[in-house]
């Protein structure tokens, strides 16, 4: 199993990926997070394999976040 993770600012987001996932055996949905920050604290506490990530978000984007997860 490849468990996933959607960080996205919008709700309709998070559905159309979840639809979408949902229809692949493989995958399993850990979480959705509305900001870098919340995705921030579940990283640190838990681990996935994938992750469906939004660039322009507020207060972090997309990039930021992923240069913060990466050092």
């Amino acid at each position: 199993m490849i468990s996933y993770l959607i960080i996205d600012d919008e709700n309709a987001s998070h559905d159309i990926i979840r639809d979408y996932s949902d229809n692949i055996p493989y995958l399993k949905f850990s979480r959705s997070c509305y900001n870098a920050i919340e995705a921030i604290e579940y990283l640190n506490k838990e681990n996935v394999d994938l992750i469906f990530l939004d660039i322009n978000m507020p207060k972090i984007s997309g990039f930021d976040f992923l240069k913060t997860i990466a050092n």
